[in-house]
């Protein structure tokens, strides 16, 4: 049997449960990213940093 879908209309568990907002608000007190893509761009950053950070 395949999934019945109505046009326009979504259901999200974690958003229901609220887990979402609180990933959210866990990442914008700590300013650690809860996404993997967040995290890697987060760490990609901070090692370009190092590398070409110009002295003083």
């Amino acid at each position: 049997m395949s999934k019945f879908k109505i046009p326009g209309v979504s259901f999200s568990l974690n958003r229901a449960l609220g887990i979402t907002q609180a990933k959210q608000k866990f990442a914008r007190e700590t300013g650690i990213p809860t996404s993997k893509a967040g995290l890697e761009r987060k760490v990609g950053k901070m090692v370009l940093n190092a590398i070409f950070r110009k002295k003083r």
